[in-house]
């Protein structure tokens, strides 16, 4: 397997263990698209805190017999739209008007894999979840370091909890004992880098290459 081995971060420390678990970096294209649209940025960034609410909430009214799943998901969910609020009013401040855009291939392409076993589908959803959770700080730690300064501000205030996150979703994958979450991990892992490496005709906060930088 091919993970990506350090950060290109100022966040090292936070981020060491998201690295260390993505198998890829962030492409530096994706960084440079990201500056040249900063609605579209924070417009699906509200997007994706409302629809890791949404999901966290889901697997509450899934799985009410897992005790430790509905404690770290109800904090989850309650962050998520928290995150969800503070994205709006930053641009609401910035005179720009929060709307639905049409998602990006990412997390479909990953849920696409999901197990049709009850058991495994339960290990699949947790470990895509880590994974969403570690991209997003990993970018958050690189927006940090190239937007203005109080998103920059925003942005680093931010990497704590979706660091925890990730191990959230992470250690609740291994606490069902299932013995294949190991081998989904790599999967799932493979699956993610592909999605961020592939060329992309859509900018939105976990797309992959731009497009139009792999062109001549």
């Amino acid at each position: 397997m091919a993970r990506a081995t350090e950060c290109r971060t100022a966040d090292t420390a936070l981020t060491e263990s998201v690295c260390s678990f993505l198998f890829c970096e962030t492409p530096a294209e994706w960084l440079a698209e990201a500056l040249n649209n900063p609605t579209e940025l924070l417009v699906d960034h509200a997007n994706c805190e409302k629809k890791a609410a949404a999901t966290a909430m889901k697997l509450m009214y899934r799985y009410t017999d897992n005790s430790t799943l509905l404690a770290k998901m109800s904090q989850l969910a309650r962050e998520e739209l928290l995150h969800f609020q503070q994205v709006v009013e930053l641009m609401s401040g910035r005179g720009i008007k929060y709307t639905q855009l049409a998602p990006s291939r990412y997390a479909s392409g990953l849920r696409q894999h999901i197990s049709h076993s009850e058991s495994l589908a339960l290990v699949d959803t947790l470990l895509i979840g880590a994974y969403i959770e570690a991209r997003s700080c990993e970018r958050f730690a690189l927006l940090a370091q190239v937007l203005d300064t109080e998103l920059s501000k925003f942005y680093r205030n931010l990497l704590r909890s979706e660091a925890r996150h990730f191990q959230d979703y992470l250690t609740l994958a291994y606490e069902t004992g299932h013995a294949e979450v190991d081998a989904r991990r790599e999967f799932f892992g493979e699956m993610e880098k592909n999605l961020i490496l592939a060329p992309d005709e859509l900018f939105r906060f976990h797309s992959g290459v731009p497009q139009a930088s792999t062109l001549g």
